[in-house]
């Protein structure tokens, strides 16, 4: 077992981090940047390292300064987290010759499901259904064959990327050129490569991805789905699980196909395999993360499955204490991701929490690093809480998280409150009539929501 574990990241993820460490008997190791002096996970981590100022590149994505932290402790071990450096290939290397441990799959898993376009491709040898879609491409006259070829509607993505960055739905030949542009300069600026990739888009697709856990002595398990389907600007917003297209029989399928795919390609750690679920239940891989997810207690709470813990003990060597038999589901999982933004137009909405009171109760976790006057920094991701409930059924549980969300007092911050509750109260959310571009589509006058706005902080 690890003695000392560096945290690689900041915000409620660090903090989680440092809860699972210390129910494991491990000491942790903070590292923050100047900004972030005053945050929670440096307050309860047992040590704690300056790496540098503001901007994620002088600090949380220096490499150097971050493994110079983990030797001044002597840390054996870091765990990424999410963003940052945790897909980072590269840095997985420098942890392996600087004899680190890194808290999750090889260097070598990393670069193979990190390039979205060779991903696909080894996904499809393996017998996982995949869209019709490309390689990089690189010129105009590459991409209008390809989208040609595929058929419009295409979406172009990049190569090394996520969280929506790099991503644009193209419905004509004559979009697709400044299209391109645009998504290579946004690739470029966020991941270091242009290279983009073309493929086949669904309307009104839902999204659902499968969590998988696997030791490095071969043993491998899923624990099932979770719908992402509700996003902005591709990124998820709320997540369930389980999914209300989710029957017996489709889960079978999907998850044996995702354990094989696993296998097939030596995997250790966790990770999760997104698809798109057309209308005729037709499911098709897009992409691998090779990390945990934001979303990761949707998974927990339906599971009873600490995954930040078990991501420790994989990465300590622990073979899997889970068979696949031992895997059951109860009841129902929501997350509400809130973040300090416009409800109405998105943009980010930083400064000072003047008054915080998260909610609770029966059935309500709340995942966060903030408190009354902390200062939410203009350098990072804007996510302020993940606030997640659990009931017996759906229903029980949207009711749970409206009561939850009213009971969330947040001031001082624009934030996603208003626009969650917007959501969860239109039909066609409750009903389960949800898919990837429903906030294109939610009828509601987005008046109102400046109104709730307003009563509400």
């Amino acid at each position: 077992m690890f003695r000392k574990v560096l945290i690689a990241n900041r915000g409620e993820i660090a903090l989680r981090i440092v809860c699972a460490c210390r129910e494991l008997g491990i000491k942790t190791v903070a590292v923050f940047s100047e900004v972030d002096s005053d945050a929670l996970h440096v307050r309860f981590a047992d040590e704690a390292i300056c790496i540098g100022p503001p901007r994620s590149k002088d600090s949380y994505l220096n490499i150097p300064r971050v493994i110079a932290a983990a030797q001044l402790s002597n840390a054996d071990a870091i765990h990424p987290g999410y963003g940052f450096l945790s897909e980072s290939a590269y840095f997985a290397d420098i942890c392996e010759s600087s004899h680190i441990r890194f808290i999750g799959p090889s260097a070598d898993a990393i670069r193979l499901m990190g390039d979205k376009a060779l991903a696909r491709l080894q996904m499809s040898r393996l017998g996982v259904p995949v869209l019709p879609g490309s390689n990089a491409v690189r010129t105009e006259e590459e991409a209008v064959s390809t989208a040609e070829t595929i058929g419009y509607p295409v979406i172009i993505k990049a190569v090394a990327g996520g969280g929506g960055r790099g991503m644009r739905v193209v419905h004509s030949r004559s979009e697709l050129v400044s299209a391109l542009k645009t998504a290579q300069t946004e690739a470029a600026c966020a991941f270091g490569s242009s290279e983009c990739y073309l493929e086949k888009f669904i309307e009104r697709a839902r999204h659902i991805e499968f969590q998988v856990m696997a030791d490095e002595h071969g043993s491998v398990i899923h624990l099932g789905e979770r719908e992402g389907s509700i996003q902005r600007r591709y990124q998820k917003l709320i997540e369930e699980s389980p999914s209300l297209i989710m029957t017996p029989e489709l889960r079978q399928e999907i998850g044996s196909r995702v354990v094989e795919a696993i296998q097939g390609i030596g995997y250790s750690n966790l990770g999760t395999l997104e698809f798109l679920v057309d209308d005729r239940n037709r499911f098709y891989f897009i992409e691998m993360n090779t990390r945990i997810q934001v979303e990761h207690p949707v998974t927990e709470l339906v599971t009873g499955i600490d995954l930040v813990r078990d991501q420790i003990l994989i990465a300590a060597g622990e073979r899997l204490p889970y068979h696949q038999a031992d895997i059951q589901f109860r009841g129902h999982a929501l997350e509400c991701r809130i973040n300090a933004e416009d409800p109405v137009t998105y943009r980010p909405s930083p400064g000072k929490i003047t008054y915080w009171h998260p909610p609770g109760g029966a059935g309500v976790r709340v995942d966060t690093a903030a408190y009354a006057e902390y200062i939410i920094p203009v350098n990072y991701d804007s996510l302020i809480a993940k606030l997640i409930v659990h009931g017996s059924t759906r229903y029980e549980t949207i009711r749970r998280m409206e009561r939850a969300l009213d009971m969330f007092v947040l001031e001082g911050v624009k934030n996603s409150i208003p626009l969650h509750r917007e959501i969860l109260r239109s039909p066609e959310f409750r009903s389960g009539n949800i898919y990837t571009s429903f906030l294109e589509h939610l009828r509601e006058p987005r008046s109102e929501l400046a109104i709730t706005y307003s009563a509400n902080g």
